[in-house]
C-alpha cells in the first residue's frame, strides 16, 4: 500500500506563563476535558518517571466525518522546552512540541507533525483531498490553541500554520 506523507507545523502564541502551558500540554490524558477534537486518551504503558516510553492511545475527531486513532510513544521529555513522540496506527510518524517564552507572560508553542497515513481510502484520495486534510488539521489545531487559552484563562495572541 502506498502511503502519503504530511508535514504540518502550528505555532500558538499564548499570553500565559510557560509552566502553566507546559503542564497543560504535558498532561495529555486531560486533553478531552478542554480540547473538543480529542475524544479519548487511554494510557497503554506508563513509561519512566519522566514519562519517556509512555504510550497513550488517542482518538481524534476533526471537522470531517472520520476519526483517527493512533498510539503515541513518548521519546523525549525536556521540561519547559520539548516533548516528542512516535505515532503508530491510522497515522505513523513523529510529533514534537517545542516551547519558548519571552521570560514574562508570553509562551510560544510550536507543534511539528510529520506523519504518513495508513488508511487505504485516505491514501487513495490524497491527490484530490490533500488540501482538505490540511484544512482539517489546521482547524483542529486552531481550536486547540483557543481551547488551551480558555483552559488557562489566557489570551491566544496568534495561530500560525506552516
Amino acid at each position: 500500500m502506498r502511503t502519503v506523507e504530511y508535514r504540518f507545523c502550528t505555532i500558538w502564541r499564548i499570553e500565559a506563563p510557560l509552566p502553566l502551558v507546559w503542564a497543560a500540554i504535558r498532561d495529555s490524558a486531560r486533553w478531552p476535558e478542554w480540547w473538543n477534537n480529542v475524544e479519548r486518551v487511554d494510557q497503554i504503558e506508563a513509561g519512566s518517571d519522566k514519562g519517556v516510553g509512555a504510550v497513550q492511545r488517542y482518538t481524534w475527531k476533526g471537522w470531517l466525518p472520520y476519526r483517527l486513532v493512533f498510539d503515541m510513544r513518548v521519546t523525549r521529555v525536556d521540561p519547559f522546552f520539548a516533548l516528542e513522540g512516535e505515532a503508530c496506527g491510522d497515522v505513523e510518524g513523529a510529533g514534537r512540541w517545542s516551547f519558548s517564552t519571552d521570560g514574562r507572560n508570553l509562551t510560544v508553542v510550536r507543534y511539528d507533525w510529520c506523519v504518513h497515513t495508513n488508511r487505504a481510502w485516505m491514501n487513495a484520495l490524497a491527490p484530490l483531498l490533500r488540501p482538505v486534510f490540511q484544512w482539517n488539521h489546521d482547524a483542529v489545531m486552531r481550536e486547540g490553541g483557543a481551547a488551551l487559552a480558555r483552559r488557562l484563562d489566557a489570551r491566544l495572541l496568534g495561530v500560525e500554520h506552516g
